[in-house]
């Protein structure tokens, strides 16, 4: 395919256009990476590159002008999801404003909570692999490692990224806010990947002095626990002894709520009057949302996460423009590289 043919698009589904519970609906399984990348082979796209967090299922494409019909094809393979369901919120984006807004993801501005760190590393991993794949070619190694670049400039000429902003440290400000200093609370950590890892490592770089970690393959769990001197606990025994926690962080990968509303009524009566705080990382949730509802019981989610997080955005509002601006700039140079005529195989 020449360059001046090849047609960019990025195909975009995230909390701006779903909720938390229809996130949850297109998430994608490990086997559904495998299953993209085969449908946008079978497909003919030049180059592909997936980006799916807990918050967002996107994917950035070159080929012709049914490029954007063959990513919806490959998105529906690896998601499993209806073709109604996901297109209500699938949003397509071409060219220059697909570069402009991957500039801004893997800077934080399009996050839910806004200046977040962890999508840049996530952005990285996820180019990694379509560049293993060999899915990737001279458009999406132009513009994501361009997008790598101007992210990092962003965060170091800019204040978006002021106070740390992560999942890690957001869900830790939210427990500290309940229960102040957390020398003494009994924090209890479901799920060993990313974000659980991630939680830990800000709990104890806060002063959390009793954290316990579960998870499915108890493996895991002994591993994360001896990096930080931690309890480990299976995960069937940490849900029964729920009510020995204060804080329960979830971040499990799951297909249903681990503890549901009935539950929790059970083991908050069993705290004679001490709240129970749920944080809940998960999409799908890790805590029945019914639970809001149960006395003594706190359930905070991710919506509720970045509303703590942007609580003080006002401030950062003019940083924010700031990089947009200079972000948009880079954008453009690095959509115009590609638009220039490559020379041919062999020439001078």
């Amino acid at each position: 395919m020449t360059n001046d043919r090849a047609t960019l698009v990025a195909l975009s589904a995230t909390h701006r256009t779903a909720g938390l519970d229809d996130r949850a609906a297109f998430a994608v399984p490990p086997a559904g990476v495998e299953a993209f990348y085969a449908a946008a082979r079978e497909g003919g796209l030049a180059e592909a590159v997936l980006l799916a967090t807990c918050n967002r299922l996107e994917a950035y494409a070159v080929g012709d002008e049914a490029a954007a019909l063959t990513v919806r094809a490959a998105l529906l393979r690896a998601t499993g999801a209806e073709p109604d369901a996901l297109d209500q919120h699938l949003r397509p984006i071409p060219g220059l404003a697909a570069v402009e807004h991957l500039f801004a993801v893997v800077a934080g501005l399009d996050s839910q909570m806004v200046g977040e760190v962890e999508i840049a590393g996530q952005a990285k991993d996820a180019y990694a692999d379509a560049l293993a794949r060999g899915m990737t070619g001279p458009v999406l190694n132009r513009v994501f490692q361009r997008a790598f670049q101007a992210a990092a400039w962003a965060r170091t000429h800019t204040g978006i990224s002021h106070g740390h902003v992560s999942i890690g440290n957001v869900a830790v400000d939210l427990a500290e806010r309940a229960f102040g200093a957390l020398a003494d609370a009994r924090v209890l950590v479901l799920g060993t990947g990313d974000v659980g890892r991630r939680v830990v490592q800000a709990l104890v770089s806060r002063g959390a002095g009793q954290v316990a970690v579960a998870s499915r393959t108890f493996e895991n769990a002994r591993l994360l626990a001896a990096e930080f001197g931690g309890a480990c606990l299976p995960l069937a025994d940490a849900l029964a002894q729920a009510h020995a926690h204060d804080v329960i962080v979830g971040g499990a990968a799951v297909e249903r709520a681990l503890l549901d509303a009935a539950t929790l009524r059970a083991h908050a009566g069993r705290r004679h009057g001490r709240p129970l705080l749920l944080i809940d990382l998960g999409v799908p949730r890790n805590f029945d949302p019914a639970a809001r509802a149960v006395d003594g019981v706190y359930l905070s989610d991710l919506d509720d996460l970045a509303g703590v997080a942007n609580a003080n955005l006002r401030a950062r509002l003019a940083e924010v423009a700031t990089a947009r601006a200079a972000l948009a700039e880079k954008a453009a140079r690095a959509w115009g590289a590609t638009r220039r005529p490559q020379p041919e195989a062999g020439s001078p």
